[in-house]
């Protein structure tokens, strides 16, 4: 039998997951899984919690799948999406979404997901044409890109070790303050 998550989203507090809860249970129920349900309401921030720990434990394999009423409740933007169920296909772990009848872990989910990431791609390298369209336009009107020459300018800077650099500078000032943060992250 195999145990699954069932992630169900929506983006403020004034509307229901129920709709999308009694959808995914009956799935579940009819194709004998266990599962465990993850709610995330009030999700209008760039930062969901409830999903990112799901991440975490469907990392660990804590899960065979993850199932998803629409691909738009796991995901706010298409590069988003990819990233995501790349991670877990790669990992092994299957990704549903019932309403859009797609099961990545199929042949033709699959297919459906190669099409997905070449649009995605397709997407991504439209937006970064008219960046340097804009960026040309403007050079040929006088402008010039980046930030406003400041104070800082007035001397060369160093530019090699910046990162450690500034690392040291806020452990230092945490460590001054009693603000000390351990931070686990999952780095591939």
């Amino acid at each position: 039998m195999k145990h699954i998550a069932l992630y169900v989203r929506v983006s403020t507090s004034e509307q229901t997951v129920e709709n999308q809860k009694i959808r995914l249970i009956e799935y579940a129920g009819k194709n004998g899984y266990s599962y465990d349900i993850y709610e995330e309401t009030e999700s209008t921030r760039k930062t969901r919690p409830v999903k990112q720990a799901l991440l975490a434990k469907l990392r660990n394999h804590e899960y065979d799948a993850v199932i998803v009423y629409k691909l738009d409740r796991w995901a706010r933007s298409s590069t988003e999406l990819i990233l995501d169920t790349k991670e877990l296909i790669d990992k092994g772990i299957g990704f549903i979404s019932i309403s859009d009848n797609l099961d990545f872990g199929t042949a033709s989910g699959k297919l459906h997901f190669q099409i997905l990431s070449a649009f995605a791609e397709f997407e991504r390298e439209l937006i970064r044409e008219r960046t340097l369209e804009g960026l040309r336009r403007a050079k040929l009107q006088g402008k010039q890109a980046g930030r406003p020459k400041g104070s800082k300018d007035t001397k060369k800077r160093r530019k090699s070790g910046y990162i450690l650099r500034e690392a040291k500078k806020r452990q230092a000032h945490d460590l001054k303050n009693g603000n000390v943060k351990v931070i686990d992250s999952y780095i591939n």
